[in-house]
């Protein structure tokens, strides 16, 4: 039996009311996604350890499964040979494809939707358990970079359809790990994702402080993190701007331009000032370059994504990604990707507890149908059947309490409509209990005006 307050933390569960507006979000981007051609996909929620520890996570955050008859038995099977749930959904992705490239069109454009599992420490906006919504777009041998401007792109436009529910303004932040990496090693340091690691920490730390950690746990001396940290604090809205700024630092810092290492630097820079200047032609102010975005994972190979949202900063990043060329392959055969995920998660959190976003209907009947007394109650069940034949979600009241309290019933739920049954010389008649209007109606025609006729989402409170 479930006890009062035995709730575990990092695992949320919303109340029917939260879990509308949870729907709604999934409905939205699920909306937005297919308008772009995605494919919409699931995958098994287990995979092997050495699958999930591709990402470059610690084992530590992967959660094993194990039978209730082995726990307390000492095991010394390695993690990778154990099932454990995935953390991501980009990993099984890389695994499906693989499987499944025979029965796949590329590039392949796949939407997901589904709940992921990660031990880390709970906090506001952080779980254990938590939906991600991603959208990956995979090739077969190669993929044009154009589908680096078309993910972010396509988040922008989803989040951007998430304003209704009281969702501010969100900028895609861009940098791309060629530049980083070239630059890197253009100032001597080689063990680059051990630097990646530190940098990625510039969102939760003090930059003094990742200054140290690049110094005590990346080997670098006091003058490459200061340099290190210089880079990070670079921004361009433009790609001339990029091209200028990142030359200047360059030149600051003694890094020879024939030198392979600016190469890849430049490589990374050029592919950066194109997402840039693409973005601004599609959707101005969407996309900026802010090289501070390391996402430090081990297997991003070009273009790195962070999202923020305007006047919510402390959120951090609410969609993030990137490009990788390596992660998924069949012998010599490679399906580099891009892609971008949204923490579902944190964004209803946000909404519900910070923009206040809440719904006018809890149930998603449209029509509450009374009844007059329990030896009728077949009558009021024939015009729910009707109505749900033709479309209509309709719920028939409980009990055949006096018809005040049947009202009450159906305005804590939201549903708008109350059908009356016919009774001797009256027809049937619906109710309005939103506008207090009330009509004759026939089951085989009737239907709720548009405003009623589905779950409305509003904003309420800060975000109103």
């Amino acid at each position: 039996m479930a006890k009062k307050g035995a709730s575990i933390s990092g695992f949320p569960e919303w109340l029917p009311a939260e879990r509308v507006v949870e729907q709604g979000v999934i409905d939205t981007l699920r909306r937005v996604f297919e308008l772009h051609g995605f494919l919409g996909i699931e995958t098994r929620a287990v995979e092997s350890g050495a699958s999930l520890l591709k990402k470059g996570e610690t084992s530590k955050e992967i959660y094993l499964l194990s039978r209730l008859q082995e726990f307390g038995q000492d095991d010394d099977t390695p993690v990778e040979e154990h099932l454990g749930l995935h953390f991501d959904l980009t990993v099984p992705l890389s695994r499906y494809v693989v499987e499944n490239s025979g029965d796949l069109v590329f590039p392949f454009k796949r939407w997901q939707i589904q709940k992921v599992w990660r031990g880390e420490r709970p906090q506001e906006g952080r779980y254990r358990e938590f939906t991600q919504a991603d959208i990956d777009i995979v090739g077969n041998g190669s993929l044009p970079d154009h589908y680096d401007v078309d993910a972010p792109l396509v988040m922008v436009e989803a989040l951007e359809g998430l304003r209704p529910f009281g969702l501010p303004e969100a900028t895609v932040h861009a940098n791309n790990r060629k530049l980083s990496e070239g630059f890197y090693r253009g100032i001597g340091i080689d063990n680059v994702d051990d630097v990646l690691h530190q940098v990625d920490k510039l969102d939760k730390i003090p930059a003094i402080e990742v200054s140290q950690l690049l110094q005590s746990e990346a080997g670098c001396t006091p003058d490459q993190a200061a340099a290190c940290l210089a880079l990070a604090e670079l921004q361009a809205s433009d790609g001339d701007q990029l091209r200028q700024t990142f030359t200047s630092l360059c030149s600051q810092q003694g890094i020879d331009q024939t030198s392979d290492a600016y190469q890849m630097a430049a490589e990374g820079m050029e592919t950066l000032a194109m997402i840039i200047d693409e973005a601004a032609r599609i959707r101005p102010g969407s996309v900026i370059a802010d090289l501070r975005i390391a996402r430090g994972l081990d297997y991003y190979t070009g273009s790195v994504y962070e999202t923020f949202l305007d006047g919510a900063e402390s959120l951090g990043s609410v969609c993030s990604g990137g490009r990788y060329d390596n992660l998924a392959s069949q012998g010599s055969r490679k399906y580099p990707g891009v892609g971008l995920s949204i923490g579902v998660s944190r964004l209803v959190s946000y909404l519900l507890h910070s923009a206040g976003a809440t719904t006018s209907r809890v149930s998603a009947a449209a029509v509450l149908v009374a009844v007059w007394n329990e030896e009728e109650r077949s009558v009021s069940d024939h015009i729910a059947s009707s109505l749900r034949s033709r479309g209509i979600a309709a719920d028939v009241a409980p009990t055949a309490a006096k018809l005040g309290k049947q009202i009450k019933y159906a305005d804590k739920l939201g549903i708008p409509y109350v059908w009356f049954p016919a009774q001797e010389d009256e027809p049937d008649q619906v109710k309005n209990i939103v506008t207090g209007e009330q009509t004759a109606a026939d089951v085989s025609v009737w239907s709720p005006a548009d405003d009623y006729a589905r779950q409305a989402i509003v904003v309420a409170g800060k975000g109103n």
